[in-house]
Parts: structure tokens; sequence; C-alpha cells
């Protein structure tokens, strides 16, 4: 009887053992590979317009905040003297906006990128 007792309680240790290799070694591993790399093209010119910052990004996904607090997030197709056009808006693939460049009040571009 105490043969068959002692079973399944090693096999409990060993699943426990395994449990523990795997959720915490490999996930170091996994992030001793990876690193943190700079997008090529992707800079803001504190120096320049808010007009020409939104022409560097056309292309690319940002997000706009508007003075009334609203935020759209789309892929930036054209920008011109008054308005910026956004194409592939989140959550409404099928939509574009036109938004007044006067009345933006941020705008946030991923300008990082995990590489492994």
């Amino acid at each position: 009887m105490r043969e068959k007792a002692r079973i399944p309680s090693s096999i409990g240790i060993m699943i426990a053992i395994l449990f523990l290799v795997v959720f915490w070694g490999l996930p170091a591993q996994a992030g001793a590979k990876s690193e943190v790399v700079a997008i090529e093209g992707m800079s803001y010119n504190v120096n320049a317009s808010l007009e020409d910052n939104l022409k560097s990004l056309v292309g690319k996904n940002v997000l706009v905040t508007c003075v009334s607090g609203k935020t759209i997030s789309g892929f930036v197709k054209n920008v011109g003297n008054h308005f910026i056009h956004l194409e592939k808006l989140d959550g409404k693939e099928y939509f574009d906006a036109l938004i007044r460049i006067e009345n933006i009040c941020s705008v946030e571009a991923q300008f990082r990128k995990i590489q492994r």
C-alpha cells in the first residue's frame, strides 16, 4: 500500500518542477534574445510646425488627439495646409477622417519596436 501512495506524490512533484522550469525559465531566455530598436524614418522635429511633422508621418499609423479630447487613430494619407486626411480608422476600417490641423493638440506614433 505504501508503494502505491508514493507514485502519485512523485508524479505531482515532477509536474511542479516542470511547471517551474517552463514558466520561469523560458520567458527569461526569450527576453534576452529580443531588443528594442528604432523604426527607420520615424522622428519628430520640435523646431518644425505641426503640419511639417504630420507630413513626415504620411503612410504611418498615428493617434491624433483633438482639442475637444476626442482621439482618432488611423493611417496618415495626406496632409494639406489646413487639414489632415486619415484613412483606415481603427474600428472603422472603411471610414476616413478629415481633421483640421488647428484642432489637433497632440499626435502619437510608434517610434520603436521589439526585434527578435
